[in-house]
């Protein structure tokens, strides 16, 4: 499959890697777009495997005749009105849509502007991103997105062509070289991304939420939950070491904005309490994911995306 033409420039992301996402790196991504899969037919070790069945609906089903049972026929689907009518079995004969709309929702406020190691959070966002769309693509399935940041949102109507995933790529670079540490931070954005989903979304769409989920609350949960009763959702929560254990360094200033304040980082309990307010913020995630049967999958900073996504999501062959 031949890459869209991308008009080449210099940019930040060349200048300083891992802070700001580049449109070229993201485009070949598509390249290492395989060795995972979204539909329910998952391995055993894959996030999107429960303990009985898969955590997936997968595409929804067209209705395709009425005719008589035949011997191995599913049972389930007799339709009892017409048997009862004719005095004998039949059964409603479904086949499975072809493609089904992927709608990734993008993080890329203020706080996702944070990383420590190989890549910012909003970086990693960015590529985790670009693999999704370029995976979903490549099995036949519609992709649009919605890219959120603290001053606004752009969306992308699901589409199955390469220009789409391109616009899609296109606004997530755009919103990720926005960012900036001094501007002020709106947490109140992941709910507006979530409102907006919940009205492009209809039934058996998969939603993909790539973000940190700060400032998530109830409103989040009730948001989820809606589009999850007719809808499969993924939530891929991205963090950095950093966010995870505050190193003994001694005093430090921490800025954020036009607010610093110094602490010292060789105090056992200030590092203690740090790490429980991650676990804490983690532990809110997964308690939502099992009651909702949203799989979750954490995404680090310090490892490269791709080998993360194939690890969680699980080595499959072929188009899944």
């Amino acid at each position: 499959m031949a890459l869209p033409r991308v008009k080449r420039r210099a940019s930040r992301a060349r200048e300083e890697v891992g802070v700001y996402a580049d449109l070229d790196e993201l485009i070949r991504l598509q390249f290492l777009a395989s060795g995972f899969s979204f539909l329910p037919r998952q391995p055993v070790h894959s996030v999107l495997m429960g303990r009985r069945r898969s955590h997936l609906r997968g595409r929804g089903l067209n209705f395709e005749e009425l005719r008589r049972y035949l011997p191995g026929d599913d049972a389930r689907r007799i339709d009892w009105r017409v048997t009862a009518r004719t005095g004998r079995p039949h059964v409603r004969v479904y086949t499975e849509e072809k493609d089904r709309p992927v709608l990734l929702l993008v993080d890329q406020r203020r706080s996702m502007f944070f990383g420590s190691q190989r890549a910012l959070k909003s970086v990693a966002a960015a590529e985790a991103a670009a693999l999704g769309a370029w995976r979903a693509l490549s099995v036949g399935d519609r992709v649009g997105g919605l890219v959120f940041s603290d001053s606004g949102l752009d969306e992308t109507r699901p589409q199955r062509s390469e220009r789409a995933v391109v616009q899609l790529l296109r606004n997530v670079v755009a919103r990720n070289h926005e960012l900036d540490a001094s501007l002020p931070g709106e947490p109140e954005m992941l709910n507006r991304a979530l409102a907006r989903a919940a009205r492009l979304l209809h039934h058996d769409a998969l939603l993909v939420l790539i973000s940190d989920c700060l400032g998530a609350d109830a409103a989040t949960v009730r948001h989820l939950t809606g589009i999850a009763a007719h809808n499969d959702v993924l939530l891929i929560l991205v963090h950095d070491p950093l966010e995870v254990e505050l190193p003994a360094l001694g005093a430090r200033a921490f800025g954020a904005g036009d607010q610093q304040l110094e602490v010292d980082t060789d105090d056992a309990q200030l590092r203690r309490r740090y790490a429980q307010s991650f676990l804490d913020q983690v532990e809110r995630a997964r308690l939502l994911a099992r009651q909702r049967r949203i799989p979750l999958l954490p995404l680090s900073t310090h490892a490269p995306v791709p080998e993360q996504v194939r690890r969680a999501l699980g080595h499959v062959s072929g188009r899944g």
